[in-house]
């Protein structure tokens, strides 16, 4: 997959499919024109795609009937991924490799532009996944666009119930991070990049950039090597 620059996105499922039993197509188009606009330009894309409410919305309800292991309930946000990945790829039509990446450790074959991954298997989420296709294709980045624009001091959900105001946070390193997340990994977690994730992006010396997905102005611009708004962690 040759190009001048291969992108790596973790396209947080909460903006594919921001409600259960909704998809946001009218993101998706524009998300569609922006990528092409850069494909025409010589550059490539793996798009790792993630399963959002859907897959909390399946989380949550399991345990209504039972209390399920913490492997079924990955299972259904895996299953979740693969089924919101396979809808951005038939948006991408014939710029899109034939198949939905899940494992990340085999050979990628093909002359496509655009790469649709999804989650493999219990304890890998797709951030995880992101990171090793990064050192896959030899990138030196992921950029991690979802509901969050940026790090936050706190859990802002949190800080809002308990009256205070979070600080969005610019600039940290992996050590600082993954301080402030913690490292255990739970299905459906919570935070921009997943305690395993962070672990390994520090390992292999990637860097995380943290933006709000629907801003594809801003996304654009980060794309583009210009001044964006975000959390860059490295």
């Amino acid at each position: 997959m040759a190009s001048s620059k291969i992108f790596i996105i973790s396209l947080g499922g909460s903006i594919v499919a921001p409600k259960s039993g909704e998809v946001n197509i009218s993101f998706l188009k524009k998300f569609k024109k922006l990528v092409l606009g850069f494909v025409n330009k010589g550059h490539s894309f793996v798009i790792v795609v993630g399963g959002g409410k859907l897959a909390r919305v399946y989380q949550e309800e399991i345990s209504n009937i039972l209390k399920p292991s913490f492997e079924d309930k990955d299972w259904l946000g895996i299953l979740t991924t693969r089924l919101n990945a396979q809808f951005v790829k038939i948006i991408f039509g014939d710029k899109a490799h034939s198949f939905i990446v899940t494992n990340p450790t085999l050979p990628i074959k093909t002359v496509k532009p655009i790469i649709i991954s999804a989650g493999w298997k219990p304890g890998w989420s797709t951030d995880y996944i992101a990171v090793l296709l990064a050192k896959k294709f030899g990138a030196k980045e992921i950029i991690n666009a979802s509901n969050i624009p940026f790090v936050y001091s706190e859990d802002p959900k949190l800080a809002k119930v308990n009256g205070r105001k979070p600080k969005a946070i610019p600039k940290l390193f992996w050590k600082e991070y993954r301080k402030l997340i913690g490292g255990k990994w739970i299905p459906g977690l919570g935070v921009p990049i997943d305690p395993i994730a962070a672990k390994e992006a520090q390992k292999q010396g990637i860097k995380a950039i943290i933006v709000l997905g629907t801003d594809l102005k801003n996304l654009k611009n980060l794309l583009s090597g210009k001044n964006f708004r975000g959390t860059t962690i490295a």
